[in-house]
């Protein structure tokens, strides 16, 4: 339903549920900026970023966050945060942050279609997230939401409440009395774009023939391991000039397929030699290059082209 950034919206004002002694939202110090967009930083907004001279968060350091603030009302983190591409522990943090009664959130724009999620599993009690990067939609594609079952029938909390979230078996009476659907759907607000519903309908189609998920992140695992590996080798002597790093994490279970790749000068020559090879990309600004090869699409020999692509770029623009 709707767009990542409206669905945010929606689902804090349902579960943000401020008192005296509960009122801080928790998100990431570099959060995507809807994440920001939606909080009141005067107020409620509370930050965690990584320790100095380190590119990502720990999660012992969101644990102590959670420990030391007894005034969060809301964990919303990223289950992969955009800029790093570093994967959180969520059901770790999912579980201690409720374990101090937080409710918890996640914004799964860079997770959904990228790592396996068992969002029930972990009870958590809320999930946004967008469709159009690895769930292919295109860009301004339909959005996705979850809300935990056991939130089915609760109707105490406020909602931002539609025509097209009432009860399917009632909807046409059009009645002026709103009654939600069970969970998710009854969050629902206008019909959605016939279009942008298909784009996404034949994407997750597809996904589900290649053996979904989970499948397809065994194949991701080792796509950028091997990218990961071929960078190593083949820019040696980029590395060692600290023309540039790798931000994200080595740990397979602590990334999706996404590499983090930073430039500390002349990223955007880098870049733009790289979008003339026809190497698709994305640029991050200030420094970050992100290299995402992804396992539906893409096979070995394009990591490999890629990365001796950046190498003859490279070699050029850092003469």
């Amino acid at each position: 339903m709707n767009t990542l950034t409206s669905n945010l919206h929606s689902m804090l004002t349902t579960f943000y549920r401020p008192t005296e002694e509960r009122y801080k939202i928790l998100i990431e110090a570099k959060a995507f900026p809807s994440d920001h967009a939606s909080i009141d930083p005067a107020k409620a907004l509370l930050t965690v970023g990584p320790r100095e001279g380190e590119p990502c968060l720990r999660t012992e350091d969101i644990l102590k966050v959670i420990d030391d603030n007894k005034d969060i009302a809301v964990v919303m983190l990223s289950g992969i945060q955009y800029y790093t591409g570093q994967l959180f522990d969520m059901p770790t943090i999912t579980k201690h942050a409720k374990e101090q009664g937080c409710i918890v959130g996640w914004d799964l724009a860079h997770a959904v279609g990228n790592v396996p999620l068992k969002l029930h599993e972990w009870d958590v009690d809320f999930a946004c997230w967008c469709s159009y990067k690895y769930l292919n939609s295109g860009a301004g594609g339909i959005a996705g939401l979850f809300v935990h079952e056991k939130y089915a029938n609760d109707t105490s909390r406020p909602r931002l409440a539609g025509w097209w979230g009432n009860q399917k078996e009632n909807r046409f009476e059009m009645s002026p009395v709103f009654r939600p659907s069970e969970g998710a759907s009854g969050y629902q607000q206008s019909n959605p774009s016939v279009l942008t519903a298909i784009a996404l309908l034949s994407s997750l189609q597809v996904v589900a023939e290649a053996g979904g998920v989970e499948q397809l992140r065994c194949k991701s695992i080792g796509l950028t391991f091997y990218l990961e590996r071929m960078l190593h080798q083949i820019l040696a002597d980029h590395f060692q000039a600290g023309h540039v790093k790798i931000l994200t994490p080595s740990e397979p279970n602590a990334r999706g397929c996404q590499l983090s790749l930073e430039f500390p000068e002349k990223m955007m020559e880098v870049f733009d030699g790289l979008y003339a090879c026809g190497v698709i990309c994305d640029e991050r600004k200030p420094t970050v290059i992100r290299l995402a090869p992804t396992p539906l699409y893409n096979s070995y020999q394009d990591v490999y082209r890629a990365v001796t692509c950046l190498k003859k770029i490279m070699d050029k623009v850092y003469e």
